[in-house]
Order: structure tokens, then C-alpha cells, then sequence
């Protein structure tokens, strides 16, 4: 079995080649490094079954060929972390949108199995106890570029699920909940290796906005064993698919565990919205996951707590310059 992993030098996309690899496949990797890193896939280059190009998914004429020889497509690249999506708006809706339809067309032309991977992002800001892959959806107004990216990946699920419906592709959808572990660096905005990194410099932990909007954070290899179950599950075809953490904490809190476990004496710094991205910008209060149509198809639980997950990113940080 062969699978191409588009955006595959990124933080989930390598941990999902290393667990393709490990388990037989064949792996090709298209990446054009603009957020993921050649570091995270080095180790791999000498694996007689994996082959990496380093191009963008608007390459049409690579990504066509690569797509031909593979069996199953794993879309994971796109535009991430909130300050890319701000500083970078043109950039961020294009390459999600048009690189999407770029996947979606060739897969159909060849016939290929697709999971597309989207983001808790798109459900908006609309206030849920948790959020299920059928709860509504609430944007700001356009002039807010942070809703960009939510609106430019729920526009993906949209597409994907038409050439399903209309064509017959086999494809699938998840929607990636704060997926968090070694790897993953925080230059784009993400919370758990900023505040890690932070701490174990003595540097001011910078919370943005009261502290107070919740979140929960899926271990990177939870998040992997579902993407390649769902691949391997004939009936997941045309769903869409939460995949998360339930054990939800306040990002205030998040702070203070870090640095308890990290043994920091940081100060914690708040930092208004205003300040750290741009003026009006909004944010989501809560983000947690209903899990229960991934655990009744595949048994998924967490296979970490979250003290276990920031431990284990604390211990990554100091073994790895960052």
C-alpha cells in the first residue's frame, strides 16, 4: 500500500509517515517547507520505502503524478497557526482552498482514497457545552481576517463532501483538536510549545487575552493511530470525524501547569488580543470535542493525560533545540 502525505515535514504529517512506514506502507511526502521542517523527516530519508519532494500542492503536475502512483491520499497541508493566518491572509486562503481542489481533482481523475484533515477552527465561535461533527457554526465579520482559515477549511469539507456526493469519491474528514507533542514549535502561534519554550527559559509565560477561553490538547500520536484507522475503515467513508482530547483546561491554567511541571519560576504575562494580533480580534471562549462517533467506530480514547502530554513536550524541548 502506498500513501502520499501532502504537507508530510510538518509537525503531525511526520509523526504520520514515521507510523505509515511502521506499519509497511510505501510514503511519499510533498512539502514546500513554508511550516513544516526537512529536520522533522531526515531520519527517514534513508528508508528504502519512503521518498520526499520538496514543491507545493499548487504543483499540479507533481501532485497529479504522485497522486497516480498512490493508493491512499492523506491531505494534511495547509495554512496553520493563528499569526500566519493574520500576517498572511492571501496566502492562508489560497493554499487551503485552491491546493484542496487541486487534491480533490486529481484524486477523482485516478480514483484515490482521500482524508482531508480540517480543524475544530471551523465550528466558529458560537458557545457549545461540546462540540459535535453536527453542531452549527458562527463566524465574525469578514474584515476579521482571523475567520479566514475557518472559513477557507470548512470550504474544503464542502468541496470534498460534493465530489463525494456527486462523484463518488471516497473521502473523509477530521477535524484536528489542538494537537500537541514532540515536534511541534510554537513560531505560528501555537499555545502548549510557546508557553514550554517560554518556561524553560525564565522567560514571562504571554498569555493572550483573560486566560480564560478553554481548550483541549490531543496527543500527536492519538491523533495519528485515528487518521490511519479512519483510512483503514471502509465505513468512514463520507463521514466527518471529531478527533480530540475531553479533558478540557483553561488556558490561564495551561500556564500555570507548565510551569509547575516544567519547575519554572516564569512569570505569567497577559497580553491583550489587541496587542498580539491585531485590532478586533476575536477568539473562541470554549473548544472541546464530543468523541462519541470516533469511539463508537473505532473504540478511540486518549491514550494520555494532559500532565503526561505537557511532561513529555517539556522533555522534548530540553532534549532539542527548538
Amino acid at each position: 500500500m502506498r500513501a502520499l502525505v501532502t504537507g508530510g515535514a510538518g509537525f503531525i504529517g511526520s509523526h504520520l509517515c514515521e507510523t505509515l512506514l511502521e506499519k509497511g506502507y510505501e510514503v511519499d511526502v510533498i512539502d514546500n517547507l513554508s511550516t513544516g521542517r526537512k529536520k522533522n523527516i531526515e531520519h527517514l530519508f534513508s528508508h528504502e520505502h519512503f521518498d520526499f519532494f520538496q514543491t507545493t500542492i499548487m504543483n499540479e503536475w507533481v501532485l497529479e503524478d504522485l497522486i497516480l502512483q498512490s493508493d491512499v491520499v492523506f491531505h494534511l497541508a495547509a495554512a496553520v497557526g493563528v499569526k500566519l493566518i493574520i500576517n498572511k491572509p492571501v496566502e492562508t486562503i489560497e493554499t487551503n482552498i485552491r491546493g484542496t481542489e487541486n487534491v480533490l481533482k486529481f484524486a477523482n481523475k485516478a480514483r484515490k482514497k482521500v482524508l482531508i484533515a480540517s480543524t475544530s477552527e471551523v465550528y466558529g465561535k458560537l458557545p457549545h457545552d461540546v462540540l459535535s461533527e453536527s453542531s452549527d457554526r458562527q463566524y465574525g465579520p469578514t474584515t476579521a481576517h482571523r475567520w479566514s482559515y475557518a472559513a477557507s477549511k470548512a470550504i474544503d469539507e464542502f468541496l470534498a463532501l460534493a465530489y463525494h456526493k456527486e462523484y463518488n469519491l471516497p473521502v473523509i474528514i477530521t477535524r484536528l483538536f489542538n494537537t500537541v507533542g514532540p515536534r511541534q514549535i510554537g513560531r505560528y502561534g501555537m499555545v502548549l510549545p510557546t508557553f514550554v519554550k517560554q518556561a524553560l527559559a525564565a522567560e514571562p509565560i504571554t498569555i493572550y487575552g483573560d486566560g480564560e477561553q478553554s481548550r483541549s490538547f490531543t496527543y500527536v500520536n492519538d491523533c495519528v493511530r485515528v487518521l490511519i484507522g479512519l483510512m483503514e475503515t471502509e465505513s468512514a467513508v463520507g463521514e466527518v470525524f471529531n478527533i480530540g482530547n475531553d479533558e478540557e483546561i483553561k488556558i490561564k491554567d495551561l500556564a500555570e501547569r507548565v510551569k509547575q511541571l516544567s519547575g519554572s519560576k516564569s512569570p505569567l504575562k497577559y497580553v491583550p488580543y489587541d496587542e498580539a494580533y491585531e485590532g478586533g480580534f476575536e477568539d473562541m471562549q470554549r473548544r472541546c470535542p464530543d468523541n462519541a462517533k470516533i469511539r463508537a467506530l473505532l473504540g478511540y480514547k486518549p491514550s494520555r493525560s494532559l500532565d503526561e502530554i505537557i511532561q513529555i513536550t517539556i522533555d522534548h524541548h530540553r532534549r532539542n533545540e527548538i
